[in-house]
């Protein structure tokens, strides 16, 4: 198994939660965050003074999949993500030991 976890815009949440259901992910974590990578922020001018912004917003979004569908996952990320414009965020997969579900004890797979 895989985790998945993309740092993506935050408006491209929905086109992103509707492709990884198409790739048949049944549940994700979604969490807002803030950071920069490249683009190093921006400035913004408010009541007259400018200053930098050093971190946007983003949005993180999780999921564990099995490792036959890591890779159509992360096509469908990308598809969805994907604005041409710098800050379009970055995709990080790694591996998962162990997965349990809280309620059922159940392990791995059949707990994903």
């Amino acid at each position: 198994m895989k985790q998945i976890t993309a740092i993506i815009k935050p408006f491209k949440l929905e086109e992103v939660r509707e492709a990884l259901a198409e790739c048949g992910v049944t549940g994700l974590t979604v969490t807002e965050v803030k950071g920069f990578g490249r683009q190093k922020g921006h400035t913004e001018l408010y009541r007259g003074a400018e200053y930098v912004v050093d971190f946007l917003p983003k949005v993180k979004v999780e999921v564990v999949v099995k490792t036959d569908d890591v890779d159509r996952c992360v096509e469908a990320l990308v598809k969805a993500a994907h604005t041409g414009k710098i800050g379009d965020g970055k995709i990080f997969v790694t591996a998962v030991e162990r997965v349990v579900r809280i309620r059922t004890g159940e392990e791995d797979e059949t707990a994903v």
